[in-house]
């Protein structure tokens, strides 16, 4: 993840979940009451709390019901969860003008009445043109068909005004039925006598004003995205608080827009025994992201449910660019993974466990057959996600050797987050990308050239209590020992997006039962759907953790016993999100993100004057 790629990421603390409809409209009904009692001056609180309910609740419940139903009449997508939220907002920004306008009122009696009465008529036009802009962003309809939704609850405010204002008196039409209906002074508030045409005409002029204004401002952020990458920031937006808010697949269709075709190798490494398959590695060059279960997400656990036996998928040398546009794209992977799996030619010998150290980086390997599993970690230094083409040249140094397929994971182990400069991507052409190459190619040299014995294997698994939320996926944690000879090394994958700096040594030093040992990570992106960093040790005790591990380490040296093991690769074609395309959505949302808020801050400004004059001239 690179800086650009890391702001945007942090952006996700600030979204959340859409309460339930009903939740929502309770909560608008009490705001009301509230609101009532403070506003209203009746001989009984519960009447002040009614007329709150009535004036200022019933057209948030009107909204809260209707939106959703025009909304799709009109072909959107506005669920009832997320228009009664934006119908609860709205509610508290008219219930925060009017308190703004009372406490000026009280302060400065020359403003009288009018003047609050103009501030709800600005309240209610300020309500319409921010339900539009979340209607136009959600359902991504154009403005004539999106405001007929967004106006329910400015409208339904509107009515209750002018049938309890008496504004019918102003007018010689309809006959005792009629007025009887539409005019009903005698059981509104006497506050509400003032209101005339007059506030109903500067209402509509506002509404009209404020809805140019949103248009515009949609049209000045959306038309970089056109012209750089030919897709919508509405469709980025309809598609993040989607799935964030209401758990939808819309930011799927998004990243297809933007996808790229790839073909990725997919190498499997399987351990069996008479009774069965006891274990498989499982690695598709893919990235398991964005976020969430969206695209390749929830990859690791995925491909484990395809295995036999306790499946073990590590952290592929792949980057964001690598991420699955869709999770359609998994049953690829996994029908690839199969292949694999039916091609593969099992052995009993195996070679001891072998590491080998360039600068910075750290490889731990075994040959099994003609083929040899790889753990690359850069610990202590920070790293982060190791590029697709990185992973490719060190596993081909690595077979050059003479080894046959090489199954090279980024261990993923030692990260500081989105803190500092560098976030630890390892690129082309950087020393570390050649420290990995050149210790992959001594590494394969001296495991194609080291003798072999038989291998023995034990496993063990805990899904563990944790949560994404803690920063542990849903494999919990893992562990493989292998024994060849009279040496033991231990493979520890932990379901999580990378670990906290130090964790990894601390659970190294946990292990005195075995030789050499590697900790690694999925990359699980289920643990980032709300922070957009949560890793291993972060929320977690760690003394806990390393408790977990050591206790998996004795079960899998307990469950030792004689196996084959062989492997094969196989290759799937993709669509990722393609080169340079993360790094461009990310630079393209912080811009907007970032100018976007002054942009608005500047339209906003400008509307409030035009209407301040409007008001005046009127």
């Amino acid at each position: 993840m690179s800086n650009t790629q890391g702001d945007l990421a942090s952006l996700s603390r600030f979204i959340f979940r859409a309460p339930s409809w009903y939740s929502s409209v309770a909560f608008s009904l009490l705001i009301a009451a509230l609101a009532g009692v403070a506003a209203f001056d009746s001989r009984f609180v519960l009447e002040d709390a009614w007329q709150g309910v009535f004036f200022i609740g019933v057209p948030t419940v009107v909204a809260s019901l209707v939106t959703p139903w025009l909304d799709t009449r009109v072909g959107g997508q506005l669920t009832p969860n997320r228009a009664s939220l934006l119908a609860l907002t709205c509610e508290l920004v008219v219930v925060g003008v009017l308190t703004a306008a009372g406490v000026v009122a009280v302060l400065a009696p020359r403003f009288g009445q009018d003047f609050v009465f103009d501030a709800l008529v600005a309240a209610l036009a300020s309500i319409f043109a921010l339900r539009l802009l979340v209607v136009m962003a959600v359902s991504r309809r154009r403005l004539r068909y999106a405001a007929v939704p967004a106006s329910v609850q400015t409208v339904a405010g509107a009515t209750l005004l002018f049938v309890y204002s008496g504004t019918m008196r102003y007018f010689e039409v309809g006959g005792p039925i009629l007025r009887s209906y539409l005019s009903r002074p005698e059981k509104a508030p006497p506050e509400l006598l003032v209101v005339g045409p007059e506030e109903f005409l500067l209402l509509a002029l506002t509404c009209g004003l404020y809805a140019g204004a949103v248009y515009l401002f949609l049209v000045v952020i959306d038309r970089p995205w056109r012209r750089s990458m030919g897709v919508s920031v509405l469709d980025f937006l309809r598609g993040f608080i989607g799935h964030i808010a209401e758990g939808s697949r819309e930011l799927e269709q998004f990243f297809e827009q933007l996808g790229e075709e790839a073909v990725v190798p997919v190498t499997v490494l399987s351990f069996r025994t008479a009774a069965g398959e006891k274990a498989r590695f499982v690695l598709p060059m893919i990235h398991p992201g964005p976020m969430g279960d969206i695209g390749g997400g929830n990859l690791p656990e995925r491909v484990a449910s395809e295995a036999d036996g306790l499946a073990f998928p590590p952290h592929a040398t792949a980057g964001h660019d690598f991420n699955l546009v869709t999770a359609r794209e998994v049953e690829d992977v996994i029908d690839a993974a199969r292949r694999a799996h039916r091609r593969i030619e099992h052995t009993a010998e195996a070679t001891p466990a072998a590491r080998e150290t360039e600068g910075e980086v750290k490889l731990l390997g075994q040959r099994f057959g003609d083929g040899a599993l790889m753990a690359a970690t850069y610990a202590p230094g920070y790293a982060d996600d190791v590029e697709y083409g990185v992973g490719l040249s060190a596993a081909a140094e690595a077979r050059n050797g003479g080894l046959g397929d090489v199954l090279l994971a980024d261990a993923h182990n030692c990260n500081n987050g989105l803190d500092g400069e560098d976030l630890g991507h390892v690129v082309p052409g950087s020393r570390r990308s050649f420290d990995m190459i050149r210790a992959a190619g001594r590494l394969g040299r001296g495991l194609a050239a080291s003798g072999t014995d038989t291998l023995r294997l034990g496993v063990a698994w805990d899904p563990t209590d944790w949560e994404p939320i803690d920063g542990i996926g849903p494999l919990g944690v893992r562990v493989a020992v292998t024994e060849v000879g009279d040496q033991r090394a231990a493979y520890v994958l932990v379901d999580g997006n990378n670990m906290e700096p130090g964790v990894r040594e601390t659970l190294l030093d946990g292990l005195d039962r075995v030789d050499l040992a590697e900790v690694m990570t999925t990359d699980t992106h289920v643990v980032n759907t709300v922070e957009a960093t949560n890793q291993v040790g972060g929320a977690i005790d760690v003394e806990e953790l390393v408790a977990v591990v050591r206790r998996l380490v004795d079960e899998a040296i307990e469950d030792l016993e004689p196996v084959e093991a062989g492997m094969a690769t196989e290759h799937a074609e993709v669509t990722v999100f393609g080169n340079d395309r993360t790094e461009t959505l990310a630079s393209h949302a912080n811009v907007m993100i970032s100018m976007g808020g002054a942009l608005a801050g500047a339209f906003i400004l400008a509307v409030t004057a035009v209407s301040a004059i409007v008001f005046f001239v009127t």
